[in-house]
């Protein structure tokens, strides 16, 4: 199926308008003149670890432990992830390292 121009140009301002909305939304419930319900902080509280972990199962899920290097490259590169951001703390070297790590041991070690 082809589109033409101007469903195009609908279905790109149909995906900005919901993401504007989307964006903007909480400002406008949670303005600063209300106090957040404890119900919204308790979310904002729980809700980051959580989904850190629901990451960290979706990208083991297929990992084979017994079969091929039994998920070493894997382990190793979650395990340089976790250790390089004890040390350093910045989140975008930890998981760009854990990514080149990876990369390198599956090309070149395993």
């Amino acid at each position: 199926m082809k589109l033409t121009v101007i469903q195009t140009l609908i279905i790109i301002l149909a995906i900005a308008v919901g993401t504007q909305i989307s964006r903007w939304l909480p400002f406008l419930a949670f303005s600063g003149k209300k106090e957040t319900p404890a119900f919204v902080k308790y979310l904002g509280r729980v809700l980051p670890p959580a989904l850190m972990g629901l990451l960290v199962v979706y990208c083991f899920k297929n990992t084979p432990i017994f079969t091929g290097s039994h998920g070493l490259p894997e382990l190793i590169a979650a395990l340089f992830v976790v250790l390089s951001y004890e040390w350093k703390e910045n989140l975008l070297l930890s998981v760009g390292g854990g990514t080149v790590a990876y990369m390198l041991l599956v090309q070149f070690v395993f």
